[in-house]
This record gives C-alpha cells, structure tokens and sequence, in this order.
C-alpha cells in the first residue's frame, strides 16, 4: 500500500472559523441513532477482516476528503474508514459498495467481482500499543522540549498546530507503538510518550486566553530545549 499524505482535515484543532462549541447533553446514549452503533462494530470489524490496526483505521478516516469528514459525523467517518481499509487490502473491489447500495435500495445495478486479498504482511509482537523497551527515556519531567516541525507524508499524531512549538514535560508515560510508522505495517518503532504542557500564548499568541494544553508527544516528536 502506498503511503499518501492525509488530507489533514482532522488536523483542525487550534484553527478558527468553526462557531461556538455545541452543549454537550450528558444524557445523551452513546448512539442515538442504531446505524450509529452498526457503523461503530463495522469499524471494528474492518481491521480483523483487512489484518490491520487501530492507527492505519485512524489514518483511513483521516485520508477523507474535507466534505466526507465532516459531513458524516463521528460514525459517518467510521463507515467510510472501514471501506477504506477493506478497499486498500483488497477485501472489496472498487464501486461494490455503490453498487450493492444501489442494488438494496430496490435498483440494478453489476457487483464487481471480489477481488483476490491482499492483506498487509505484518504482525504486531503483542496486544495493545503498550510495549516494554530497554532504551530509557530521553526527557525528564520539568525539561523543556521543542515539537519538531513535520511534513512527511503519512500517518501521524503530532498536531499541527503544535509543531514548532516549547512546552514543558509534564509527565513520562509508558512506552508505545509509534503510530507513524505503526500505521504504514513498518515497524512498532516502541519509545517512550510524554504529556507535555503548552502555555496557550506559546500556541496562539500573546493575546490569547491564558490556559495551559496538555498533550501526548512521542519521543520521536521532540527534541531538547533547554
């Protein structure tokens, strides 16, 4: 499978222009609608079926074009990440799904063959993304770091709008899968996670509102500062 750089739609934290936060009903179920919850178990099932993981699931959805993404919601995403999955190893055939939709709805419509899989060869050495590795960590807690600026193409879980960016090691977590080179079937690549702590006016300016953001960076994200 070639690795394609995400659309970066689901990149848009820090960005502006998308209105006031909606109020969150705490009563509200998990679905609200039943397809919501097929949609969520499809998910699911699409890794098992097309011998993939959790970060290339995360990077299917995050390939959709910016009107896919957000006009399909949560679920929405998760129905079409699956058909991506299946359609990178080559569990469906291009056009099956439109057809089979056509074909449910009460239409006509020739279901392309199913193709010959084409699952990735690859294995994870254990459950989870947690791992135990020698090397010991390179930051400690109160370390200043530096997020490095990233444009490689493919899959990754350093926001943009940190990027560039000091902050302040606020916590050394567990060692895991680095989900940049996890998603692609390249290696666990396994080091070491830190939650780092950014003062909002490092982020976005000098005017904004004073909070501090806590985020996970991989290892591989940053480099000193002090």
């Amino acid at each position: 499978m070639a690795i394609q750089r995400a659309s970066g739609i689901a990149d848009f934290g820090g960005t502006q222009g998308w209105g006031p936060m909606p109020t969150i009903d705490r009563n509200e179920p998990v679905f609200p609608e039943p397809w919501e919850g097929r949609a969520f178990a499809l998910g699911l099932l699409s890794m098992r079926l097309s011998g993939t993981n959790l970060d290339s699931f995360r990077h299917a959805m995050n390939r959709l074009d910016k009107d896919a993404y957000l006009e399909g919601g949560c679920y929405g995403r998760y129905v079409q990440g699956a058909e991506n999955l299946l359609l990178d190893s080559n569990i469906i055939a291009p056009g099956s799904v439109e057809a089979r939709a056509v074909n449910l709805s009460g239409g006509s419509a020739d279901e392309p063959a199913a193709p010959e899989p084409q699952k990735p060869d690859y294995a994870p050495t254990a459950g989870g993304s947690i791992r135990a590795i020698e090397a010991a960590p390179r930051f400690t807690v109160g370390q200043k770091v530096r997020t490095k600026v990233q444009e490689a193409a493919g899959h990754t879980r350093l926001q943009h709008y940190i990027q560039g960016h000091v902050g302040t090691v606020a916590i050394v977590e567990p060692p895991q899968v680095l989900p940049d080179t996890h998603a692609h079937f390249l290696a666990e690549n396994a080091q070491w996670v830190y939650t780092v702590a950014f003062d909002s006016r490092e982020l976005f300016g000098p005017d904004a509102e004073i909070f501090t953001l806590n985020t996970d960076c991989y290892e591989d994200y940053l480099g000193d500062a002090s």
